[in-house]
């Protein structure tokens, strides 16, 4: 066999055995572990297999995950957006004003058309008059919380087309649920955007060290505010999603998902450093978070109880944060 042939012959396998090294402890915990707690979950609630709850469970997921995709820009970036759930609940109820005015469409249009503004005014301020992010988007989220109030006069808006509740919230597609597919969608545009764009890559850069990226010319402050303008797009979609399902526009509505989302993305691998992580990160920690409420919801854990564990999920996650990045904690 000449040394061409021990090439050729190699190539296949050396070709495999890359991908495997590239396959790490790491990358398997988080796959292993959801599949850990699926068949735990479903050896105590045989229920949690029946196709309905499975069906149920990927719609509770849907704005998490939706959001998760827009916090995974902003940290990534090395901010924050801590205003992204309170976004999601103004967005709602200027849309189903529009809609109940104007119609689906345009009530559509107005809560993408207002989740957006409001990233786009995280961002602004933040890059403009250099403030952090966790104090900017805390009082974006009073702000957008008080214009919800003020606009719904405080109380829910029940009255909505039900073309609008059949197609986005109860609707389905391939037997595929409307708003689990939105939140596909949303995810796969994030990856897209992050992997194959030039926008994706400058956003790695300014999260890795902003102060580099300016050097290397690129527009940080434009970037960065691209990045909260797409958190805040991604705020709209999950108005559209959670404001179908639930059938009402609160003003208050998804309150605790922003510090869900941040769980979300750290807890799947991003770090709170910027500058690391994917889309299918911020995809296993919204599966984890929300197979955990619905597996504690099927075996009758209380709601007080609920928010306790998610709060120890939320600490964990930072300290896991720490330990990825090879930080002892305390030094």
């Amino acid at each position: 066999m000449t040394a061409g042939d021990m090439t050729r012959a190699k190539g296949p396998h050396s070709f495999s055995n890359a991908i495997l090294r590239r396959i790490t402890l790491k990358d398997c915990a988080l796959p292993t572990f959801i599949v850990l707690l699926a068949f735990v979950t479903g050896l105590i609630e045989p229920r949690f297999w029946a196709t309905e709850n499975l069906l149920n469970l990927s719609r509770q997921i849907a704005p998490l995950l939706i959001l998760s995709v827009g916090q995974a820009f902003a940290v990534i970036c090395g901010g924050l957006d801590l205003s992204i759930a309170a976004n999601l609940a103004l967005s709602g109820v200027y849309g189903i004003l529009v809609m109940n005015e104007f119609g689906v469409v345009a009530g559509v249009l107005a809560m993408l058309l207002s989740g957006t503004a409001v990233g786009f005014v995280n961002g602004f301020i933040i890059t403009r008059f250099q403030v952090s992010p966790l104090i900017v988007t805390l009082g974006m989220l009073s702000v957008c919380q008080g214009l919800a109030l003020m606009a719904s006069g405080g109380l829910p808006i029940y009255n909505m087309p039900d073309a609008f509740i059949d197609g986005f919230g109860y609707g389905s597609l391939l037997g595929v649920p409307t708003p689990t597919l939105l939140a596909v969608l949303t995810l796969l545009a994030g990856w897209a955007v992050l992997r194959y764009t030039v926008a994706g890559r400058y956003i790695y850069a300014i999260g890795s060290k902003a102060a580099a990226a300016y050097s290397s010319g690129i527009d940080v402050r434009f970037y960065s505010m691209l990045a909260y303008t797409i958190s805040g797009l991604t705020a709209g979609i999950g108005a559209i999603v959670l404001t179908a399902w639930v059938n009402s526009a609160q003003p208050l509505a998804g309150a605790g998902l922003e510090l869900r989302s941040v769980a979300a993305v750290v807890l799947g691998g991003i770090a709170l450093t910027g500058g690391s992580g994917s889309m299918l990160h911020a995809l296993y920690g919204a599966i984890i978070l929300g197979m955990l409420s619905n597996s504690l919801n099927m075996m009758g854990v209380s709601s007080f109880m609920q928010t306790l564990v998610i709060g120890l999920v939320i600490v964990t996650a930072v300290i896991l944060d720490k330990l990825r990045r090879g930080q002892t904690p305390g030094v």
